[in-house]
């Protein structure tokens, strides 16, 4: 079986490094959107799907058949967000862009901690959600979802990571942006999922 070209459908870095990192020693190829025309030279801009999901499941469907549709290639879209209990599980489907500008960590972080504080609190009960869906070229899907949980801080700490890691505490004291990339993936939210979603792969003969 030759290698399987697999779109992922973000142009997130962050998410790009992990995906690889966790499909390291299948044969596939996976190719984020900044890097589409190393697969077809000849794509045009594909503007963003309206992603009017309720749920982050829902969301990753709709960006996975998005992408399928437009390019017929596999396409792997990731969902995926926070959230906190005493917000009443705030940010949500809308954690990319809590804020108003969708991608921008510092406002994001910046409104996320305002918010908590304004609840009373200066510490607050959190989880990390993911949701992946791969969707082949024949319109097959899979589906795969992990969570992380943890708590949010108004002191940011570590230089790794991306979102609100910084915030983002586990119980033995570090935040998500402190761990190592191997860390992470042992006990992120994301990492869960691509793990669910690596298994799948091989267990159903995909690749």
């Amino acid at each position: 079986m030759g290698e399987k070209i697999i779109l992922i459908a973000t142009s997130n870095e962050g998410k790009v490094r992990e995906m690889e990192k966790a499909f390291e020693g299948l044969p596939v190829r996976l190719v984020p959107l900044s890097r589409i025309r190393e697969v077809l030279p000849d794509a045009g801009e594909i503007e963003e799907p309206i992603e009017d999901g309720a749920t982050f499941l829902e969301n990753a469907r709709i960006k996975a058949h998005y992408y399928r549709e437009r390019t017929r290639l596999a396409a792997l879209a990731d969902d995926s967000g926070l959230s906190v209990e005493v917000l009443d599980g705030a940010p949500g489907v809308f954690s990319a862009r809590y804020a108003g500008v969708h991608g921008d960590d510092a406002a994001n972080n910046a409104k996320l901690i305002a918010d908590i504080r304004a609840s009373g609190t200066e510490n607050a009960a959190a989880a990390y959600h993911c949701a992946l869906v791969l969707v082949f070229e024949d319109g097959r899907e899979l589906g795969a979802e992990g969570t992380c949980t943890g708590f949010i801080r108004p002191e940011a700490r570590g230089t790794g990571g991306f979102g609100y890691d910084p915030h983002f505490y586990r119980a033995d004291g570090r935040s998500m942006a402190e761990l190592s990339r191997e860390e992470k993936h042992e006990i992120s939210h994301r990492g869960a999922a691509l793990d669910m979603m690596k298994q799948l792969l091989m267990e159903r003969g995909v690749v």
